[in-house]
């Protein structure tokens, strides 16, 4: 799915699955973080009971964990082109080292 169209969303549940250092370069505020090879071991906190949005650096670790996800029994959506298409559409991302 397309970042503009999930950014217009009310409240998306938006899961990073890139690493730590990735996102101290850039992130989508409010989005979840748990890398991709972590993500077995922490499923269980991936919320059940709504629409999860994956993304990653350009989609392709995303793709993965949504693979994952829908084979756990998730709803979940791969978000297209990831941070770098989120960026290049304008949409907000907080550059820099977090707080």
């Amino acid at each position: 799915m397309n970042p503009d169209v999930i950014h217009a969303m009310t409240d998306p549940y938006l899961l990073d699955v890139r690493e730590p250092a990735e996102v101290e370069h850039a992130r989508i505020d409010g989005a979840s973080l748990i890398p991709l090879g972590e993500l077995a071991e922490r499923v269980a906190e991936v919320p059940t009971d709504r629409t999860v949005y994956v993304f990653c650096h350009a989609g392709g670790r995303s793709a993965r964990a949504t693979d994952y996800l829908e084979g756990a029994g998730l709803d979940v959506v791969n978000v297209a082109g990831g941070i770098t298409e989120w960026y290049r559409l304008g949409l907000p991302v907080t550059l820099g080292a977090s707080r």
